[in-house]
Parts: structure tokens; C-alpha cells; sequence
């Protein structure tokens, strides 16, 4: 077995179980992409397995800290096992599910998602690209599912250097898959939507966002950076007159009023538009238009911290925009799945907005991901998405 020795002093993050080491804290050692190592601190004493990774700044990955752990096929069996018994016991409300988040399931790089009887899944890291026949395959068997389709195509890939892959790694079938989700129907494209084709995250704030349009009396809807249109559904769910959906992709947009078709809802009530989030939101301004609530859902802006200050300034110029659009009352869900922004700043963005926008408005309550996409006490890192619902003063 190989070891990897670290700088004195890095061993502080492995003894608190963080499983990142980065190439900065390693004094010597080195090997093959995704092979097991011995991680030692700068006396030799064990501190993890862990996967290496040749190319990747977070040069090794821990898989156990536990030293007479081996790393084998058993032990991925135990892993895959764990992260379905966890899925199990929380009873998600909807054949969408997250089986596997990465470092939250011992699972560095890997996530698999559930959609009916397919699984759909992104090795995004050496260690589990290398132990990806025997990951599958324990997945396969724990799951029960028909067939298992890969979508590691990430730029995560590129930084570990591997290259992009995408297709059936066990059956096949139909890469379009309807799933439930609450009392919704909605469909998925394994191949070409985003992540793994859906935002299962989002589950649990689609469902509070359809009681709050009914609760608060929302008739008109604007749902930003709509993607398929899971909010524009739970906003007709929850009986706006009108959602008006924009998004920069007109696929997505098509799959909006599929979804509209497909849940029973008259299509006059909902309305699509095809083009840039920030000049839509400007030129609704100047329109003088205004709506009863408003999500805004917008993409990655700040990968790492090092992109904070930049992401801050869109953050804070479309929740300026929309908080201007909305009535007295208005609710407003505003999002952030950048890592580099924390849930702090993220709020101290939203009140920045709020100040030049020159209102005032009262936080409902702060939104996180759905359970089935855990934070770990150890790993707080996993804690990429946040939001706020507000009513505007």
C-alpha cells in the first residue's frame, strides 16, 4: 500500500474527519489516479484511506479513518447500503431520490440519483471512477433498479483529468422518465437535463412554495431561471391565476407547459418566456409590471469562494430587481447552490438588495436542500444550497 505523508501541522482536518487533503498539506508520497492510500501524518502515524488524485488540487479523498478498515468491494457494498437505509427511514414524497451525496454518504465524488426504476449517476472524482464497476453493481443490487445510466460529464471530471462520459452502464431504455413528486407529475431526461436531469433538491421548497401561493392569496407568479418548471407547477398547484416562466433554454421551456399539460392545468395559465433573466427583470420594471410572488432559482454564479465577490453582485442585482417587482405582501424565494457563497452572506446579499431597492421585507423562513441531499457535522462544505422566503413590507 502507498502512503502519503503530510506537512506537520495538516493533520488537523483529517483528526476532525474532514476527508479533503489538499496537494498544499502533502510532503511526499505519490500515486496511480484513484488508487487507495495510507495517509500519514509528518511522525507516520495513520490517519485515512483515501483515494489519490494526480491532477486534482484536493489531491486525496478519504474513504474510512479507520485503520483496519480495507478497501474493497465489501466495503462499498456497506457504504451503498448505509446511504439507501438513510433514504429509507426519511419516506421522500416522490420516486426522485438522492441515494448517494458524495462526501455526506463516505462516497467522495459520487452521486446517484433515483428516478422510478432508473438510476442515473455522476462519478466525479478518481477514487470512485476507478472502483466504478463494483459501485455500480453494488447499486444495482441494493436498489433493485432496472437499469443504471452515467452522466459524468462535469467539469469536476476535468479537474480530476478524466475525461467525459455518458450512457448506460447496466439495461437501457428510455432516457425520458415521468416521476411523482407530492401530488405532481414530472418528467426527466437522463441524457441532456441538467445534473443528472432534475433538481431533486428543490422537492420540499416546490411543496412549501405551492402552500404559501395558496396561503397568501398569490395570483400572479414570475418563476426565474425556471429550468422544467417544478415551481411554475406547485404555483398552479397551490392556485395562482397566471405563472409566467423564464428561462434562457427553450427546450426547458417546452417541458414547462408539458408539465402544465401533464398535471391537469390549463395552459392560458401559464406563459413562458425565452430569454435573459436580468433584462427581463429590468424591462418588467420599467413596464411598470408587478407580481404576487416571485422565485428566483439562478444557476451556479460562485463555484468557489474565490468567485464571492463577483457572484455577490448578480446575487444582489436581480433580488434588488425583483424585490422592485413585487407588491407590498409579495412573496419572494430567492436561491443560491453556488458553494463559494455561505448562508450568512447569502442574506447579507438578499438585505444589501432590499436596502437599494429601498423596502423592507420579513424572512419567512430559510430554505436548505431536501434531507435525501445531506449535510454532515464533518463535511459542512455539502451545504451548497440556501435560500430565504420573504415578505416583502
Amino acid at each position: 500500500m502507498k502512503s502519503i505523508r503530510l506537512r506537520e501541522g495538516k493533520e488537523r482536518s483529517l483528526l476532525r474527519q474532514h476527508p479533503w487533503v489538499f496537494e498544499s498539506s502533502i510532503a511526499k508520497g505519490r500515486a496511480d489516479a484513484g488508487e487507495t492510500v495510507r495517509v500519514e501524518d509528518a511522525a507516520g502515524q495513520f490517519l485515512a484511506w483515501g483515494a489519490y488524485s494526480p491532477q486534482s488540487l484536493i489531491r486525496v479523498r478519504a474513504w474510512s479513518f479507520d485503520e483496519a478498515e480495507r478497501i474493497d468491494a465489501d466495503f462499498f457494498q456497506r457504504r451503498v447500503a448505509h446511504a439507501l437505509a438513510l433514504r429509507a427511514r426519511l419516506a421522500v414524497a416522490s420516486s426522485g431520490v438522492r441515494l448517494v451525496h458524495g462526501e455526506a454518504d463516505g462516497l467522495p465524488g459520487l452521486v446517484v440519483d433515483r428516478y422510478g426504476d432508473v438510476l442515473c449517476a455522476q462519478f466525479q472524482a478518481a477514487g470512485v471512477e476507478r472502483w466504478k464497476d463494483v459501485i455500480t453493481d453494488a447499486l444495482m443490487q441494493a436498489s433493485a433498479a432496472r437499469a443504471f445510466y452515467e452522466r459524468s460529464d462535469t467539469s469536476a471530471r476535468t479537474r480530476e483529468g478524466l475525461p467525459p462520459a455518458s450512457g448506460w452502464l447496466r439495461g437501457a431504455g428510455d432516457t425520458e422518465i415521468t416521476i411523482s413528486e407530492h401530488d405532481w407529475r414530472l418528467t426527466v431526461d437522463v441524457t441532456h437535463g441538467h445534473k443528472t436531469g432534475f433538481y431533486l433538491d428543490q422537492r420540499d421548497n416546490r411543496a412549501a412554495f405551492a402552500a404559501w401561493v395558496r396561503h397568501y392569496g398569490c395570483r400572479r407568479v414570475l418563476n426565474c431561471f425556471c429550468y422544467t418548471g417544478g415551481f411554475s407547477v406547485a404555483a398552479l398547484a397551490g392556485g395562482a391565476s397566471t405563472v409566467l416562466s423564464v428561462d434562457s433554454s427553450a427546450p426547458a421551456l417546452q417541458r414547462v407547459q408539458a408539465h402544465v399539460r401533464l398535471n391537469g392545468f390549463d395552459a392560458a395559465r401559464s406563459e413562458c418566456v425565452d430569454g435573459d433573466v436580468n433584462q427581463f427583470l429590468r424591462d418588467s420594471l420599467q413596464a411598470g409590471r408587478s407580481f404576487d410572488a416571485i422565485v428566483l432559482d439562478p444557476p451556479k454564479f460562485a463555484p468557489t469562494a474565490a468567485h464571492a465577490e463577483r457572484a455577490a453582485r448578480a446575487y444582489k442585482d436581480i433580488n434588488r430587481l425583483a424585490l422592485k417587482l413585487l407588491p407590498p405582501g409579495g412573496l419572494l424565494l430567492s436561491f443560491s447552490c453556488s458553494g463559494g457563497i455561505g448562508a450568512e452572506l447569502f442574506q447579507k446579499i438578499v438585505a444589501g438588495a432590499a436596502i437599494d431597492a429601498g423596502v423592507d421585507g420579513a424572512i419567512l423562513q430559510r430554505l436548505h436542500g431536501a434531507p435525501d441531499h445531506p449535510t454532515t457535522l464533518r463535511f459542512p462544505e455539502g451545504e451548497y444550497l440556501k435560500g430565504l422566503a420573504i415578505l416583502r413590507a
